[in-house]
């Protein structure tokens, strides 16, 4: 999800040293050798996490996935984990790794939830098949998982069945839990003005019983099956959260924002730990969540990222960011919340902007690495910003992120002029969600 943007302002002056040092800081981006900096600059990093400049360009896609390749077959990364939602990214999970019927397509119905193209579009399939042919044969499968939080009623309908199937004396907690949300009929926007209400009703404690009766019996569980406890537990995990951000958002502020991205770090750490101690992954968000939130006006309005919290928690050593940026091109997003999926051109980059300056020294795509103490790169310049809501009439009122560029990300690339991502039709089921009211988009 995108965060608003600071509204009219002017960029510094684009100083000739500044483009100058914007070109020294480049190689030309044109195929998949031209990624031996990045790859070299990555080393033996534990996580990379990919950027975007919006959910909808097909270059942001289509480079994560060759990143994600060499990534995979050269340095033995065992997963990948996005911004997406954990039941609907098990299914393609399941997939990959040889365990569902049907094709990658198919695999990718499981994305009914708007905005549907952020995950089924031909681009992830495309990867989604390279990933079942890496897989076949290999005693440790690489993975493909979700690390959001919106999927409220889906996660709680899977723990419930899960618990049925392995362990029906243990799932009271559980129905206590469903029993509390029956009443707002998955209806999100109901829930969350009902714990706002004059007298306000909650799920917390049911949500928090579950998982913690789920945590209890997870010895047991995973004696029998691994994989199938830890995909309960994580479940449960996500009503717990979900709640909780809810809760938050009816409040505004940034409680939302930071209870959504402390879940997907955590979701990440219970990954790493899952697949071994030396395990390695590679993370798939927007740059509003992987750009280091230190280095943008985020920090100032009280709010972090999973950028921030993995170098935190891993070190800057471990946890490599990388940004995407572009000047013009397309872009396949909605004019509303649950609008219909468009192709919209995205304009030039603002006058002055990071966006502006990568144009200005040199047409052609690159690839930029950093060292975070580059003063030039340093200096708080905006970055565009893409939603799955998005007025590009309008984008010189905002859109714009104020970045210390050579400090939000260890690399970036820039793609001059971008396509729009191709979206799969998708049999779109009747959700109820609430988009983020601070900061707004997804």
């Amino acid at each position: 999800m995108v965060r608003a943007a600071r509204r009219g302002r002017v960029e510094p002056e684009a100083r000739p040293e500044l483009i100058e040092r914007i070109r020294g800081a480049s190689t030309p981006l044109r195929g998949s050798r031209d990624l031996d900096p990045l790859l070299e600059r990555i080393g033996d990093a534990r996580f990379v996490l990919l950027g975007e400049a919006s959910h909808g360009t097909a270059e942001y896609y289509e480079w994560r996935a060759e990143i994600s390749r060499r990534l995979i077959a050269e340095k033995g990364f065992r997963f990948i984990a996005v911004e997406g939602d954990w039941p609907s990214c098990d299914r393609l999970d399941e997939y990959i790794k040889g365990r569902g019927e049907g094709d990658a397509r198919e695999a990718l119905q499981a994305f009914d939830r708007w905005p549907t193209w952020m995950w089924a579009n031909e681009e992830v399939a495309e990867l989604a098949d390279w990933l079942k042919a890496h897989n076949r044969g290999r005693h440790e499968p690489v993975g493909f998982h979700g690390l959001d939080i919106y999927s409220l009623w889906d996660s709680l309908y899977a723990v419930i069945g899960y618990l049925r199937r392995v362990d029906p004396g243990a799932i009271d907690a559980a129905r206590r839990a469903f029993r509390c949300f029956e009443p707002y009929g998955e209806d999100a926007q109901e829930y969350a003005r009902a714990t706002a209400g004059l007298v306000p009703e909650s799920c917390e404690e049911e949500a928090v019983d579950m998982l913690a009766g789920i945590r209890r019996r997870a010895p047991a569980y995973r004696e029998d099956d691994r994989w199938g406890a830890f995909r309960a537990e994580q479940n449960a995990l996500v009503v717990r959260d979900a709640e909780a951000y809810y809760r938050a958002m009816v409040r505004g502020g940034p409680g939302s924002w930071n209870v959504r991205d402390r879940h997907m770090q955590e979701t990440l750490e219970r990954l790493a730990r899952f697949y071994g101690p030396d395990s390695r992954g590679v993370v798939w968000e927007h740059n509003t969540h992987i750009g280091d939130a230190r280095y943008t006006d985020m920090a100032a309005d009280g709010m972090l990222n999973i950028g921030q919290l993995a170098r935190e928690r891993w070190g800057e050593g471990d946890a490599v960011l990388v940004g995407f940026a572009t000047h013009r091109g397309g872009v396949i997003a909605g004019r509303a919340w649950d609008a219909p999926a468009e192709r919209m051109d995205v304009p030039e980059g603002r006058e002055g902007s990071w966006d502006d300056l990568l144009h200005r020294a040199g047409e052609e795509d690159k690839l930029l690495t950093f060292d975070a103490d580059d003063g030039p790169l340093a200096e708080a310049r905006g970055q565009r910003a893409i939603g799955v809501v998005y007025h590009p009439e309008y984008e010189h009122l905002g859109n714009y992120v104020p970045t210390a560029l050579s400090r939000r990300y260890d690399a970036l690339l820039y793609i001059d002029e971008t396509r729009a991502l191709h979206p799969l039709p998708v049999a779109v089921e009747p959700h109820e969600e609430v988009p983020e009211t601070y900061p707004s988009g997804r």
